[in-house]
């Protein structure tokens, strides 16, 4: 049984205590105790890690083979742009208010909700593509439906972390997610791979829904502490409020997440047209796709074990910033290149970059946040980094249209660049005591 965690007092001036604000200026390690995979000493973080690497390896494993079947249905770069679209949109719209329900209710509870609708839904594509009649409109109906369900799940998900760990391995609770998140991405994508080549796509679909069942078991194993929600007769509305002007005040939140928007929607949208990159470019089939997916997997998970070993924000601050300009130079030369081995190598560089980048601006928007607001300001985040993709996927799409593949991939890249460029006239405020006091 893991100790009690007592939620954070809440302060509009003072989202984190003295100590760690102190610790955080100093660049003083900010938890108890070494060792990169320390939170694994608490129970039901070790449940909830092998249930989400079972779980996140199958849906790695539908993405996979539901990018391969929207290509070979349609052979197009803007339907593949809408179908990330339809996935997306749900967390422009949805996701605000799914960190207030996050705030509201308890969150294991909501995740077993979330888990098993996601379930019904990989369920029923399997059975369409099975039966030989899924077609392009049914792909999109699902993703937006599992993006409404991410919508919740994501938040959700995210300030369970702490739960379960507590504030001291908080950061290397992050980092570990990270690092099992990638490393469910390199073997996914990888068995997607052979699996379509064998058995076909759908056989993904159903492998997909059976995986969820690891997270749910794991769910309903743990032995979480029960809290007490403070806010119950406050108007949704006015929690929303309070949520988006805490960010708005403290400015080093709302500077991540500016970043996260820029660049998880537009600069990582290359992503949409590798599959396009795979058959058409690198002439090759599903599992040269496969590959390309599983190698920058790969990266990222040496990405996030560096993390996983960084104890103070000065180290994960610098993650941060070489996490952008090495993912940047990765995606451009993966659009330059025509070659297997070449692209291949640019996406074990971009997951490392990419990774880096996107586990330390999780973890230092997450140091400073209080427990009562953590699934609001969570879900802002969410909507900062999925709500722009949307946009990004019918961009990228467009401009794979107009001209072609490989020019709109380097101009991801190019965007990616110019967003570190940013960061750099922002850095010395992220992760300064500002976090801490009026701006």
């Amino acid at each position: 049984m893991t100790e009690k965690l007592e939620p954070a007092p809440y302060s509009k001036a003072s989202p984190v205590s003295a100590e760690a604000t102190i610790a955080v200026v100093s660049g003083q390690p900010l938890v108890a105790q070494a060792g990169t995979f320390r939170s694994l000493r608490h129970r039901n973080f070790q449940l909830y890690f092998g249930g989400q690497l079972i779980s996140v390896a199958g849906t790695w494993m539908q993405a996979v083979a539901q990018a391969w079947l929207v290509y070979q249905i349609s052979h197009s770069d803007l339907t593949l742009g809408l179908v990330g679209f339809a996935a997306a949109i749900p967390a422009l719209l949805v996701s605000p208010w799914g960190g207030v329900i996050v705030d509201r209710v308890p969150k294991r509870g909501l995740l077993i909700v979330t888990q098993a609708s996601a379930m019904l839904l990989a369920f029923i594509l399997a059975a369409l593509t099975f039966a030989g009649v899924v077609q392009v409109g049914e792909v999109i109906v699902l993703a937006g439906a599992l993006g409404l369900v991410n919508a919740f799940d994501g938040p959700a998900r995210q300030a369970f972390v702490v739960e379960m760990v507590g504030r001291e391995d908080l950061t290397n609770a992050i980092a570990l997610n990270s690092m099992m998140f990638n490393g469910a991405r390199m073997i996914g994508p990888a068995i997607a791979g052979l699996t379509i080549a064998w058995l076909g796509t759908a056989t993904c679909f159903f492998l997909n829904g059976l995986s969820f069942l690891a997270v749910i078991w794991s769910l309903i194993l743990m032995d979480v502490p029960r809290r007490v929600v403070t806010s119950a007769g406050v108007a949704m509305i006015e929690q929303l409020r309070e949520g988006l002007a805490y960010i708005w005040k403290h400015r080093p939140l709302f500077y991540q997440m500016a970043l996260a928007a820029v660049t998880n929607g537009f600069g990582y949208q290359y992503l949409v047209l590798v599959p396009l990159f795979a058959g058409n470019v690198l002439h090759g089939d599903a599992r040269t796709y496969g590959f390309l997916v599983a190698i920058q997997g790969l990266g990222s998970v040496l990405g996030a074990a560096t993390l996983a070993s960084r104890m103070t924000t000065t180290g994960i601050r610098n993650n941060l910033l070489l996490g952008l300009f090495s993912s940047a130079a990765g995606i451009v030369v993966f659009g330059l290149s025509r070659s297997i081995p070449l692209s291949l190598a640019a996406q074990f560089v971009i997951g490392i970059g990419l990774t880096s980048f996107r586990a330390s601006n999780n973890t230092l928007v997450q140091l400073f946040v209080s427990d009562d607001l953590r699934g609001r300001i969570m879900s802002s985040y969410q909507l900062a980094a999925v709500g722009m993709t949307p946009l990004g996927a019918l961009e990228v799409g467009y401009l794979g249209i107009a001209l072609g593949p490989r020019p709109s991939v380097v101009i991801c890249g190019i965007v990616t660049l110019a967003s570190g460029m940013a960061l750099l006239t922002r850095l010395k405020s992220i992760g300064s005591s500002h976090l801490a006091d009026d701006p």
